[in-house]
């Protein structure tokens, strides 16, 4: 029944700011990338994002998603034996629809945002990858203080996980995709299936 609660009859007013919170962030991206070609005059690939291999980049993103979903499962297995609590207190009754334009937005802008441009530009700007690290990844997982120091920390780990096969591949189609699927399979496949509330 919350399953159907959350799917039909979210709250009017929570819906529409996080929508437009959503809307926000997805349009700041547009104007980013907007200025990566227009601006700088530099192409997508500047920023790691190519469509010249997007087979390969799927496939990269279900092992980039699969890779974090075990280490947020290993997250959450520590936190329990911790007595640390994750995600108590903090849920908002939201329609399905909104959650999925939430985690399309986060795989899209957050991968645009912390991956490819930062650490792109950062690099160019000091001369070293590990600085741009130094500087995005924390402002990733800071990104997350709604979650709680918990989901910081939770952040911060798949963050790395996402950063560490940027740096490896610059393929930022599959960073996206494997973020999206992240984010995706527990708070909206899982919720429409009825496995999780």
């Amino acid at each position: 029944m919350t399953t159907l609660h959350r799917v039909l009859a979210p709250d009017p007013a929570a819906t529409n700011g996080i929508v437009a919170r959503e809307l926000a962030i997805l349009a700041i991206t547009a104007l980013l990338l907007w200025i990566v070609t227009t601006r700088e005059k530099l192409p997508l690939s500047s920023i790691g994002l190519r469509f010249d291999r997007v087979g390969r980049s799927l496939a990269w993103a279900v092992a980039v998603a699969a890779a974090c979903l075990a280490a947020a499962v290993a997250c959450l297995a520590i936190y329990g034996a911790m007595g640390v609590h994750y995600g108590e207190g903090q849920s908002i009754s939201r329609a399905l629809p909104v959650t999925t334009l939430a985690v399309v937005r986060a795989g899209i802008s957050e991968e645009v945002l912390y991956r490819g441009y930062a650490i792109e530009r950062l690099q160019s700007l000091t001369g070293s990858k590990w600085i741009a690290v130094a500087i995005s990844l924390p402002l990733f997982a800071a990104f997350h203080f709604r979650q709680g120091l918990a989901g910081v920390v939770i952040a911060l780990v798949l963050g790395a996980i996402l950063t560490a096969f940027y740096l490896w591949k610059r393929d930022l189609l599959a960073n996206m995709v494997g973020h999206f699927l992240v984010d995706f399979i527990p708070n909206v496949l899982l919720v429409g299936l009825g496995l999780v509330k």
